[in-house]
């Protein structure tokens, strides 16, 4: 990847997508039994079906292929077929920007002109990528600037897993011809699910996408290296265990429910203490998966010792770590950064309690793409639900 030269780099992509014919099916986000199943209406051979399923996989998820003609161990009278029937479709990239700290944030554009925004965020060991599960989000988080742009609708699977895709065209993270799998480090190497929207609104589609993102014969990202965070959906958090099996992040950020109705407003519907247990219990939850407690500080709203003494009696019992964010700010965003002493004196007395707390060094601040500031310029389009479905093909 090249770094910025200046504070600041945008790069906007002016070539236009070519958008496919009408009526063909789009091969991403397709899991392996709804692509066998499209092979075959479309008239490959019942008994060819699981084969042709393993070889297009590959050739999308490990190669990184746009197009059919280059599947070579597939005959061409096939890939023809294939073509006539299929796309291989992702989300188009509208702009790139890159921070003074190497940060990206990508611009995407999906079905219907709405856009989401996806960041990279490279590190010594890892690289993460944050991406999104709805356009706009329902919940308005006081603290997020997300929270400040109205839903206008969820993520299919395609354009969950295409962000993941779309990242990894740009950063040339695919094998190269002649490469063995794996010969190189891997510059995207952990998911989270903390870009716009609440993923566990869009259960469905962000299941679908991570198995695919998991698939141990495709893009074969570890569950352990994937997070998703929610602002505490109750009653899918059992579900999430069972059905996706990643690691789990809450964005938590208050002791009382009177501060957390406040900041995180879906705690009127699943308070502090309901949230708990539903934690207490997850399926996965233990000392070598522990549940992340996210927690922005905020100046003489959530950061006092009372608070970290609070938060620590609370999670008691909890597998868990403690990650300590300081506020991003916002065009009139009503809230400050606590100071830096505070959020290391909170710090201090969560480590002492016996629990990692680490602080979270603000990434891609100068280009909007640190936690909490994403926001994309789409505004709510005011259609009906069969337009919107039209737009994502599920008319």
């Amino acid at each position: 990847m090249t770094q910025a030269s200046a504070p600041i780099t945008q790069d906007v992509l002016t070539i236009p997508r070519k958008l496919p014919e009408p009526g063909l099916t789009n091969i991403v986000g397709l899991g392996r039994d709804a692509l066998r199943a499209a092979l075959i209406a479309a008239g490959t051979p019942e008994k060819q079906a699981k084969m042709r399923v393993n070889q297009i996989w590959q050739w999308v998820y490990v190669w990184g292929a746009r197009d059919f003609d280059g599947m070579t161990n597939l005959a061409k009278s096939y890939r023809a077929e294939l073509a006539e029937n299929f796309y291989i479709g992702l989300p188009e990239m509208v702009s790139r920007q890159i921070s003074s700290d190497g940060t990206q944030k990508y611009l995407a554009r999906i079905a219907g002109g709405h856009e989401v925004e996806v960041v990279y965020i490279p590190e010594e060991d890892r690289g993460t990528l944050c991406i999104s599960s709805q356009v706009g989000c329902t919940l308005t988080c006081s603290f997020c600037h997300t929270g400040t742009q109205k839903l206008v609708r969820n993520l299919t699977a395609a354009e969950i897993v295409g962000q993941i895709m779309m990242a990894r065209d740009d950063l040339d993270d695919w094998p190269r011809p002649g490469e063995a799998y794996g010969e190189r480090p891997r510059l995207i190497s952990n998911i989270v699910l903390m870009g716009m929207g609440e993923p566990l609104y869009n259960f469905d589609a962000v299941r679908d996408a991570m198995k695919i993102a998991m698939d141990g014969e495709g893009i074969s990202l570890s569950r352990r290296r994937i997070t998703l965070s929610t602002s505490g959906v109750v009653p899918e958090i059992a579900r999430c265990a069972e059905e996706i099996g990643c690691m789990l992040a809450i964005s938590f950020h208050a002791t009382t429910d009177e501060v957390r109705d406040r900041l995180v407003p879906i705690n009127k519907k699943w308070p502090i203490a309901e949230l708990l247990e539903a934690l207490r219990k997850y399926p996965k939850a233990s000392n070598s998966e522990r549940i992340t407690f996210e927690y922005v500080m905020l100046k003489d709203v959530n950061d006092s010792d009372e608070d970290a003494h609070r938060l620590i009696k609370l999670i008691k019992g909890i597998p868990a770590k403690i990650n300590l964010i300081p506020f991003n700010e916002w065009p009139g965003a009503p809230y400050q950064r606590s100071d830096w002493a505070r959020i290391k004196r909170f710090a201090d007395i969560i480590y002492k309690a016996g629990y990692a707390s680490p602080i979270r060094t603000p990434r891609g601040e100068d280009i909007m793409a640190a936690c909490g500031q994403l926001k994309s310029a789409t505004e709510r389009a005011r259609k009906s639900r069969a337009e919107i479905a039209a737009e994502i093909g599920e008319a």
